[in-house]
């Protein structure tokens, strides 16, 4: 599927009445399994990818290469419309438009400018959320917007100001984010459907919520005016878990019989990876005959 049809599928769901949830996802086999469940929406977390590509925690260390290398990975492999947290936009609205550039390149359908003064400064108390000025933030979504290529391809305006500011600084900042041309809001630090609502009325545009209150089901959400809630990042720790405990069975000793019920079968591994289309090429390009 060509990158222009899965972003004007992402910007269907925005300009739709119902809130969807993406897969989470960090790598091509991740972004497979996602699909193959019936997954057509994506999400490539900045806190994922460090710890998929680094092994290391969300603070920044991770560089637009590498980022935009993972991005590559999971598109060759999926077909889903993938939205992407590109921070900051790594560095100021000049840096935003390469990112605009590469992570195009790279096949995002989506990806979010966010408004928090990255990376942690000097002194900055520990846990401390920090805004830069509406006006910097301006500037790097009016960059973020000239730099785009791809008319369809979705730029969010992120703000953390509910947590920093409340209700009122977050409308201020929707509506000026609103004013730059970006095509959704996304809100992190939601407690309540009426912070939703009041962004999505003062902005006129859709919102993406980061996480909020399970209380709060996905309906609710859709008729305040959010279209994507993020259901925070269980695929990678789980991932983790199930690699610790084969690890653990084996080094002590376990039987790799024993961990048939715990692991994907082959035939499924096989599917996962296109196995059939490379043992076709292989017949045809390399002369290899099957066994039989």
């Amino acid at each position: 599927m060509k990158h222009t049809e899965q972003r004007k599928r992402l910007r269907a769901v925005f300009a739709g009445t119902k809130c969807l949830s993406p897969a989470s996802v960090y790598d091509g086999l991740s972004a497979r399994v996602a699909e193959s469940v019936g997954y057509e929406l994506g999400m490539l977390a900045g806190s994922v990818a460090s710890s998929t590509t680094l092994a290391a925690p969300d603070l920044i260390v991770l560089t637009l290469t590498e980022f935009a290398d993972q991005v590559r990975r999971i598109m060759r492999a999926a077909d889903l419309s993938l939205i992407v947290d590109a921070d900051h936009g790594y560095g100021n609205a000049l840096n935003v438009m390469r990112t605009v550039e590469e992570l195009e390149h790279a096949g995002v359908s989506g990806m979010s400018i966010e408004d928090t003064a990255l990376p942690t400064r000097f002194g900055q108390p520990e846990g401390a959320d920090e805004l830069i000025s509406l006006d910097e933030m301006v500037g790097k979504l009016k960059a973020a917007v000239a730099a785009r290529r791809d008319a369809s391809t979705v730029i969010l305006g992120r703000t953390a100001a509910l947590k920093v500011e409340g209700t009122d600084g977050a409308v201020k900042r929707a509506r000026a984010f609103a004013a730059c041309g970006v095509d959704a809001i996304f809100v992190v630090g939601v407690e309540s459907v009426d912070q939703v609502k009041a962004v999505h009325e003062a902005a006129k545009l859709p919102v993406m919520v980061g996480s909020a209150p399970a209380s709060i089901k996905r309906e609710d959400f859709a008729a305040a005016g959010a279209r994507v809630l993020l259901q925070g990042h269980q695929p990678l720790p789980a991932a983790i878990k199930a690699l610790k405990e084969v690890y653990t069975h084996l080094y002590n000793g376990g039987a790799p019989a024993d961990l048939k019920d715990r692991i994907a079968p082959a035939g499924e591994m096989d599917k996962l990876v296109n196995a059939a289309a490379y043992k076709n090429w292989q017949r045809d390009y390399l002369g290899i005959k099957g066994k039989g």
